[in-house]
């Protein structure tokens, strides 16, 4: 029983109590994302209280107006009454294509440009094909912390996995931790975020170096989840076609492929739509083994008439013309799409200062000799407790957020902050909250 309930706490604590014994969680510290979005819901609707909202990351600024309108004019000229092609329309892999070369320097042909239903499709996709693709190969490797989900999609496809948590192995330590696994022989497909989900970790040149040239010696393919584009605010990364880029492996092994999202980017989000861009060899390789699941060994051609044509036929035609339309204003020069997403970097900075003052800790905090990018989450704890305590026991101040636990991250001790729903607002509600908790537990 929480000690919360002794003392007065910003949220009823009898609702909160009831409400986490309603739930059928055993430990609500170890609660899915949408699960803990549905709990603070509930105690949200009952006490009347609004909760600074950290758990799930979703984008918190309007859509770019550039894409709306592309989108409202093609449902006018009747596109949703269409099937979309499943390799994308035109002008969208042209985009794709151009944003790729605009905003990380990296050459990928446009029929290897391919729209999903976000990069969640993309990612399980691209499981069903490079983990097939090699009887022998058959685990993907997670650098840890990671998406909850793309290890759920993993166990609904059957597929194997094993993941270890880079926190310790930054810079050269890497290369020997990687090999420790890949000289197995088993190891199919690497995947990690960068900038990185929960962490806001950056993988460094040099990792990245490591990373590519590792992939190309034991033939991995790379899935780099690019879900956060450009959103290390450390550097300017809003020119196109102007140094520096986004960091990528791409510019250190052929052996890739992209995941894009427009989620939080461009906060298009609802509509669903993301990018895969596989690299000009890899797409064109062939593999026989991959015979066993789909009518082809092509590699890029399973991808697209295999995996994709079987999840969903294509993806939302009107979604591709208003990424298309948001995309070229990009390429363009005509809409900064950075400048419009790094009020999340400056939430980060005021937020974290907050927990720091009244007694928390931020767990990740450093990239390599650098400290860490102020961006869409950031991570913390509080001493004497592990990660699954705090979480719940922040229920009672109004606060939400995740386990790193939940995340592959061996950091156990820490929560996952996601700063996209907390409005200026309410930042004066976190500090008096924080305040409180601190006096009950300090």
């Amino acid at each position: 029983m929480s000690d919360s309930l002794t003392k007065k706490t910003p949220i009823d604590a009898c609702v909160v109590q009831n409400k986490l014994q309603q739930s059928g969680l055993e430990k609500v510290g170890l609660a899915s994302i949408r699960e803990l979005v549905r709990l603070v819901n509930e105690i949200e609707k009952e006490t009347g209280e609004k909760y600074i909202r950290m758990e799930m990351g979703v984008p918190g600024l309007p859509p770019a107006q550039v894409g709306i309108e592309g989108e409202i004019s093609a449902l006018r000229s009747g596109v949703a009454s269409k099937y979309p092609m499943i390799e994308g329309v035109d002008i969208l892999k042209k985009e794709i294509s151009r944003f790729i070369k605009s905003f990380m320097n990296i050459e990928v042909d446009e029929k290897n440009c391919i729209p999903t239903v976000g990069s969640m499709q993309g990612a399980f996709a691209s499981f069903m094909v490079s983990c097939r693709r090699d009887a022998k190969k058959d685990t993907t490797l997670f650098i840890d912390p990671g998406f909850p989900v793309q290890k759920m999609q993993h166990n609904v496809l059957g597929l194997k996995y094993d993941s270890f948590d880079v926190y310790n192995y930054r810079g050269d330590k890497l290369k020997a931790k990687l090999e420790s696994y890949l000289e197995k022989g088993n190891i199919s497909t690497i995947l990690y975020s960068n900038p990185n989900n929960p962490s806001w970790i950056c993988f460094t040149e040099k990792e990245l170096e490591i990373i590519g040239e590792l992939a190309t010696k034991y033939d991995v393919i790379i899935m780099e989840d690019l879900a956060y584009f450009a959103m290390d605010f450390r550097k300017d990364l809003s020119k196109p076609g102007v140094a520096p880029y986004q960091a990528s492996v791409a510019n250190y092994t052929d052996n890739y492929i992209l995941l894009i999202s427009s989620s939080k980017a461009f906060s298009y989000a609802g509509q669903r739509i993301g990018m895969m861009a596989i690299s000009n060899g890899l797409f064109n390789r062939k593999f026989p083994d991959l015979k066993r699941f789909f009518k082809t060994d092509g590699f890029g051609y399973s991808m697209i008439y295999g995996a994709i044509y079987s999840l969903s036929s294509g993806t939302s035609h009107s979604a591709q013309y208003g990424l298309a339309a948001m995309l070229k204003a990009a390429n363009d020069g005509d809409f900064n799409f950075v400048e419009s997403v790094k009020e999340y970097g400056e939430r980060a900075k005021i937020m974290k200062k907050l927990f720091v003052d009244n007694g928390f800790d931020i767990v990740y905090n450093m990239d390599e000799d650098q400290p860490l990018a102020d961006g869409f989450y950031f991570t913390f704890s509080y001493p004497g407790m592990n990660g699954v305590e705090l979480l719940e026991e922040l229920l009672y101040y109004g606060i939400s957020a995740i386990s790193l636990a939940t995340t592959g991250s061996e950091r156990i001790e820490g929560l996952r902050a996601c700063v996209s729903q907390i409005q200026r607002s309410q930042l004066k509600d976190l500090e008096e909250r924080l305040k409180f908790f601190n006096e009950h537990h300090s």
